[in-house]
C-alpha cells in the first residue's frame, strides 16, 4: 500500500512538472531526459509520458 501512497504523490508532482515524477521514479536515466525534451515540445506529451514511466518502473528494482 505504500507504494502505491508514493505513485500517487510521484504523479501529483508530474502534474506540476513532468521530469520531477520521472526523476523520482527512475533518477537520470534516459527517461528522464527524455521526458524534459518532451516537455520542452509541449506540456501534455511529458506529462503522459511522465505518468506511463511511474506507472510501468517499479521503484523496488532500484
Amino acid at each position: 500500500m505504500g507504494e502505491k501512497i508514493n505513485d500517487t504523490l510521484r504523479i501529483i508532482a508530474s502534474v506540476i512538472i513532468p521530469p520531477v515524477g520521472v526523476f523520482f521514479q527512475v533518477g537520470f536515466s534516459f527517461h528522464f531526459w527524455l521526458n524534459i525534451l518532451l516537455t520542452i515540445l509541449g506540456y501534455i506529451p511529458g506529462l503522459i509520458h511522465a505518468v506511463w514511466v511511474i506507472l510501468r518502473f517499479d521503484n523496488s528494482k532500484k
